[in-house]
C-alpha cells in the first residue's frame, strides 16, 4: 500500500468547495451578530487541537475584537488549581473541570459560547455545554457528526456536545479524523482542524457582513505586525475592558 498525499489535498479541496453551502453557518453568524449587537462577547473553547480553532475565533487578525478564548489551563492561570493539575492525561475527560473554567471566566449574560470538539463526547466539553445552556447562553458547536455518532459519550448524562447546542456546525471529518489509510489499519491526513478553521472564518466573515449591512462598524482586529495595528487593537479592546483576555 502507498500513500498519495494528493488524495488528501483533493479531499480537502472538495470540502472547502462544499462546506460554505451549509445553512448552519448562516444560522451561527446570526447568533454572532445578535450577541455582538447586544454588547456580548464570543466565548470560544476547545481542548487539544480544537484550541487552534478557538484561536481562529478569539484574538485573530481580521477577526472580531469582542472575543475571549477559554482553555483547560485557565483553572491554573485564573483559578486555584495547582500547576500539577495540567499534567493529568485525562483532564479533558473530567466534567468537574468545566465548572472551574467557567467560574474563572469573565462571562456576562449576553455572551455567546462556541465549543469546538471533534468527538464532542469528553466530559469537559459536554459539561461546559450543559452549564452554558443552564445559564441561558446561546451555544454553537463545531464538531464531527461522523465521529461523534460513532462513539459513546464520556459524560455521566450520556449526552454529547451536539445534543446541547443551538447550532451544530459539522466539520465533515470522518471517524478517526484522518482520511489516508495505512497498512496497519490506522490513517494519516487529519481533516478536522482545517475544516473547522474554515467554518470559524466563514462565520466571522458573514457576521462582519451583517454588521456592515446594519450600518454598524465591525470591531475587527488589525494585524499587530502592520503600522498602527497595536494602537487600533488597544483602542477597541479598551471598549471591552475586563471582559476579554489576551496572551494566555
Amino acid at each position: 500500500m502507498t500513500i498519495n498525499p494528493q488524495q488528501f489535498a483533493d479531499h480537502i479541496a472538495e470540502l472547502v468547495r462544499t462546506i460554505p453551502d451549509d445553512p448552519a453557518i448562516e444560522k451561527a453568524a446570526g447568533l454572532f451578530t445578535r450577541a455582538l449587537t447586544r454588547g456580548g462577547v464570543i466565548q470560544a473553547f476547545g481542548s487539544g487541537h480544537s484550541e487552534a480553532v478557538a484561536m481562529e475565533i478569539a484574538g485573530r487578525a481580521g477577526g472580531l475584537v469582542p472575543t475571549n478564548r477559554l482553555a483547560l489551563r485557565d483553572i491554573v492561570l485564573y483559578g486555584d488549581a495547582p500547576r500539577e493539575a495540567l499534567d493529568r492525561y485525562d483532564l479533558e475527560r473530567d466534567p468537574a473541570v468545566a465548572r472551574a473554567i467557567l467560574e474563572a471566566a469573565p462571562v456576562h449574560d449576553d455572551d455567546l459560547f462556541v465549543i469546538i470538539s471533534n468527538s464532542g463526547v469528553n466530559g469537559v466539553v459536554v459539561e461546559l455545554a450543559t452549564l452554558v445552556k443552564q445559564r441561558g447562553h446561546d451555544l454553537i458547536a463545531i464538531t464531527s457528526h461522523a465521529h461523534s455518532d460513532a462513539v459513546a459519550s464520556r459524560h455521566p448524562s450520556g449526552r454529547k456536545l451536539a445534543d446541547l447546542a443551538d447550532v451544530v456546525l459539522d466539520n465533515r471529518a470522518p471517524y478517526g479524523d484522518a482520511v489516508l489509510p495505512l497498512p496497519d489499519g490506522g490513517a494519516t491526513g487529519a481533516v478536522s482542524t482545517i475544516t473547522s478553521a474554515l467554518i470559524a472564518q466563514l462565520v466571522v466573515a458573514r457576521t462582519v457582513r451583517d454588521l456592515l449591512a446594519a450600518g454598524q462598524v465591525p470591531p475587527v482586529y488589525l494585524s499587530a505586525n502592520v503600522p498602527e495595528g497595536d494602537a487600533h487593537n488597544l483602542r477597541l479592546e479598551a471598549l471591552y475592558a475586563g471582559r476579554i483576555r489576551r496572551g494566555a
